[in-house]
């Protein structure tokens, strides 16, 4: 009898939790589009440069059709982010998926969440392009309160300021700021301090069981937390190029 070999497989295919922000179109204006986001990558290319986006299309006053699409489409990649996806709102806007080979994700929970806020949104043509903020601006804003939990697949951003948190962040969830990151709960997702380029900035948490910390750009990820920092309260700050994670 003869003996069955069998083959390595050649790939696993896995569920996982991912953070995409979306990019909420308000009008039907490519040019426009571009120079919104151009400027949100300008003013922080660690957080935005290359970022994959999903476009949201059910705010358009009208529906769009393919040939709309694409140069919507071409005016995110030419910013110098990534489309990868529509974000779900009609038939009309899954035949248009379909129409141009792109994912459909459905139930995209960022674009309708209350305090969770789109990565740009674009009104009117930008006249000109800002320079990035100073590292210590964000000290000049004062701080953005979130009182609720952030929920999965939600994103929370505080543009030139720190970042309060007065619940948890949840697994699949995401807080950025471009100063301070305070969560006075758990930290299962995301946090991303400094996200203008501050290295000053630093994470507190009170229970720590984060996917990813990051601080300017330089950024730690846990497959597996360390003992001693489990559900620990913590403090990540950088440390030269080092991003440092240690219990308060």
């Amino acid at each position: 009898m003869g003996t069955e070999t069998v083959a390595d497989p050649a790939c696993e295919l896995r569920f996982g939790q991912v953070g995409i922000a979306s990019v909420r179109v308000l009008v039907n204006d490519p040019a426009a589009l571009c120079a919104a986001l151009a400027e949100r990558v300008l003013k922080a290319p660690q957080l935005f440069a290359r970022a994959a986006v999903v476009l949201d299309l059910s705010h358009l006053a009208n529906d769009p059709g393919r040939e709309d699409v694409f140069a919507l489409l071409s005016a995110v990649r030419e910013a110098g982010m990534l489309p990868v996806a529509l974000a779900y709102g009609t038939s009309h806007i899954e035949a248009l998926a379909r129409a141009l080979d792109l994912p459909l994700i459905a139930k995209f929970r960022a674009g309708y969440e209350p305090h969770g806020e789109p990565v740009a949104t674009a009104t009117a043509p930008a006249n000109s392009v800002h320079a990035p903020p100073e590292p210590n601006a964000a000290a000049t804003m004062g701080s953005m309160h979130h009182a609720q939990p952030v929920r999965s697949g939600q994103q929370v951003y505080a543009e030139g300021r720190d970042l309060v948190i007065a619940g948890h962040v949840a697994a699949g969830a995401e807080v950025i700021s471009d100063g301070n990151i305070h969560i006075y709960g758990s930290l299962r997702g995301r946090a991303l301090a400094g996200a203008s380029g501050n290295p000053g900035a630093r994470i507190y948490c009170q229970s720590f069981h984060a996917e990813l910390v990051s601080i300017a750009g330089r950024y730690r990820t846990f497959e597996q937390i360390p003992e001693d920092l489990a559900g620990r309260s913590v403090q990540c700050w950088l440390d030269g190029e080092k991003l440092v994670v240690a219990r308060l």
